[in-house]
Parts: C-alpha cells; structure tokens; sequence
C-alpha cells in the first residue's frame, strides 16, 4: 500500500520550506497553476508507485533528445521544444513526487540539480549546432553554472533563504530555449539561414538575462551575508 500523500495545502506548505520560504499559494496566477500542475502530475506518479530518481532520470533523457533532433528534418527545432517542454514538465515533477510522497533528501536534491545543468548543456548545443557561436554558447552555460553555484556557496555559508528571484533562474532558460527554439523553427521555414541567426539571438538573450541575474544575485548575497562577517574581514 502507498502511504497517504500529502494534499495540496500540505503539499505548498512542504515546498515553500524547500524553496526558501516561497509560498506557492502566493506565486503568481501563472506560476501557481504550473506548481499546481505539477503537483497533481506527481500525485498520480506517486500513488504508481514512480520514484523521483525515475522522473530526474526521464527529464534528463529528454533533454537529450533536443540537441539529437534539432537538425534532422526542418521540422527539428519544433520538435526539440517539444522535448524541452516535456523536460521542463519532468524537472517540476520529479520535485512534486518527492514532496508529495514525503520522500524528499538531500540526495535526491544533488540529482536534481545536476540533471537540470546537464539538461541546460544540451539546449544550449542544440542551439549551436543551429549555428549560433560556440563563445556565445559557453558563455551562456558558464553564467548560468554561476549563477546556481553562488547560491549554493552562499546557503552553505548561512545564507537562510534563496537570496533573491532573478531574471535568470531555470524558468527563464526554459522559456528562452523553448522559444528560441520555436522561433527558430518558423524562421527557418522561410530561409534555411535564418534559423542560425535566431539561435543566435536567442543565446544572447541567455547571456544577458543570465548576467544580469548573476549580478542581482550577488548583490542579495552580500546583503544577506555581509552583516555577519567577522570583525576586519575583507567584504
């Protein structure tokens, strides 16, 4: 028998304590029926009796395909979005069953964060391999890498709470793949060489949105942080 799951209330309640204390009853409209979403997904996985490494290991499997797809047929970058949706769909779920299902650790936290940077990895190819630079490229993953890596450093320093919502968090590199990748299907439908320069543009919207949150994440952290640094220690 599967134990009782919890309910959404409960549920919200447990994921705002893994998520530095963000409520998702009070996210936005959007934000809120995505997590709900997930939710109801993980709900049903976890009475089947599917493990969150199950979910995690999907997510990154269909990460994956984006980049084996992209440049197949003309329809490619279509389908690579697709697979980018369904990735994104899994990295909330996997999440949601172990919440869910009261099987949350800190384990399952380290897989989860490295499929999602293996899974960043494989869009931003996909986009190089539509022909945007390799610099460009590398530049986008190294910026979101530090941006996740900050935050990370910074709560094994004593940082309590997510520091801040940037514009460069995982959702917005999913909607930048997913739309580049969209963006580019269509352009390359009127000239095969325009998909190269939409995948262009959108890596350099990665870079910048990523930047600029690495910068406003930075900024939290020293707030957050800088009032408990031992007397003459270099700020």
């Amino acid at each position: 028998m599967v134990g009782r799951q919890l309910n959404w209330d409960e549920y919200a309640t447990a994921w705002a304590r893994l998520h530095g204390g963000f409520d998702p009853r009070a996210a936005a409209p959007v934000v809120r029926a995505w997590l709900r979403l997930a939710y109801h997904l993980g709900y049903v996985l976890g009475r089947l009796r599917v493990t969150p490494t199950a979910v995690t290991v999907a997510g990154v499997l269909l990460c994956f395909c984006v980049p084996l797809v992209v440049g197949r047929t003309p329809n490619g970058p279509f389908w690579a979005a697709v697979f980018v949706l369904l990735a994104s769909v899994a990295d909330s779920v996997d999440g949601a069953v172990a919440v869910a299902t009261r099987r949350t650790s800190r384990l399952g936290y380290v897989y989860d964060s490295v499929a999602d940077r293996l899974g960043e990895i494989a869009w931003l190819l996909a986009f190089w391999l539509l022909g945007a630079p390799g610099p460009l490229v590398v530049a986008g993953g190294a910026l979101s890498w530090l941006h996740e890596y900050v935050r990370a450093r910074a709560v094994s320093a004593g940082m309590r709470e997510i520091g801040a919502v940037t514009v460069g968090e995982r959702p917005t590199r999913v909607c930048v793949a997913l739309v580049g990748l969209l963006v580019a299907g269509l352009t390359g439908l009127v000239q095969a060489d325009l998909a190269a320069g939409t995948a262009t543009m959108a890596v350099a919207v990665w870079v910048l949105l990523a930047g600029f949150g690495l910068g406003h994440l930075l900024s939290a952290v020293r707030r957050t942080l800088l009032p408990d640094a031992a007397p003459g220690a270099p700020e």
